[in-house]
């Protein structure tokens, strides 16, 4: 098991529209295929910061999710066309996760 740190920078303005339409969308429709998600965060010292966690069981597992989520047409229809809009994609930053022995998420 592993989990995935993602860290985005919305666009001026835009960090409370996404962190709204990732509660009540994105994240959704994610968990809808199988998704995982532990957790949606905004920073509290920077008014552009939105992070989220994902939990996978396996790398096989990731692809068949990315797949099922990226190759979707509502995610090409309508999500991406939101994502470009509220945040900067070349900003995001993905990083991998392996919890401790002894972390609470696991």
């Amino acid at each position: 098991m592993f989990f995935e740190f993602r860290d985005y920078t919305a666009k001026p303005g835009q960090r409370d529209r996404l962190a709204r339409i990732m509660d009540e969308e994105l994240i959704p429709f994610q968990v809808s295929l199988g998704m995982v998600v532990v957790g949606s965060f905004t920073g509290r010292d920077d008014d552009d910061k939105y992070y989220w966690i994902r939990r996978f069981e396996s790398e096989e597992e990731k692809d068949r999710l990315y797949h099922a989520v990226y190759q979707s047409e509502h995610w090409n229809s309508y999500f991406m066309p939101l994502v470009e809009e509220l945040l900067h994609r070349d900003k995001i930053k993905v990083t991998i996760l392996e919890a401790t022995p002894k972390s609470i998420l696991r």
